[in-house]
């Protein structure tokens, strides 16, 4: 027999010790937050006279788990597009699906209401970075160790602007593990 048992979205949760929803949303916050504190939002700010743009580029799964990357990409994503401290450029796969669009209004769009093509806004900076793990077990106890490394990168010189970096130990006590 099944049972389920409906629970809050932000309730707390930890069935394996694997990696999940609350890391992400915890890290992503966490991140996000230490990162616009750091002097380089109010650098460029000052010296350019604007907000600056954000994307988000890659970050790699080089744990020994599966970890749905996209979850914690849409985490980061939330949080520097509801800090209102950054302007937020849409991926890749988002702005080929927004320019199809644009095509389209071309063609059967009113004058007054067609957006053009050439008005995008270019990132000034792109958020990379990866998660990493390390797994230590012996007998029935494992300790699940993730490191989960970031940096912000200028796209107009490659320079870092900000790295960070948080980590997560779990000990996980457990009859038997699978790796």
């Amino acid at each position: 027999m099944t049972k389920v048992t409906r629970m809050g979205a932000d309730e707390s949760i930890d069935l394996s010790g694997a990696w999940n929803d609350t890391d992400s949303q915890l890290v992503a916050r966490e991140m996000i937050t230490d990162a616009l504190s750091r002097p380089w939002l109010t650098n460029f700010s000052a010296h350019r006279s604007k907000t600056p743009a954000v994307i988000v580029g890659s970050v790699r799964n080089l744990s020994h788990e599966h970890i749905n990357v996209r979850t914690f990409v849409a985490e980061l994503e939330r949080e520097l597009v509801n800090s209102g401290r950054v302007e937020f450029v849409a991926s890749r796969n988002d702005r080929n699906e927004i320019r199809d669009e644009r095509k389209d209004q071309d063609l059967h769009a009113s004058e007054d209401t067609r957006n053009a093509a050439g008005q995008e806004r270019g990132a000034d900076f792109m958020l990379q970075g990866q998660i990493n793990t390390i797994i230590d077990v012996n007998d029935n106890k494992q300790v699940r160790y993730y490191q989960v490394d970031l940096t912000l990168v200028s796209m107009a010189d490659n320079r870092k602007v900000w790295l960070g970096q948080k980590k997560i130990k779990k000990l996980v006590e457990n009859s038997k593990f699978r790796y």
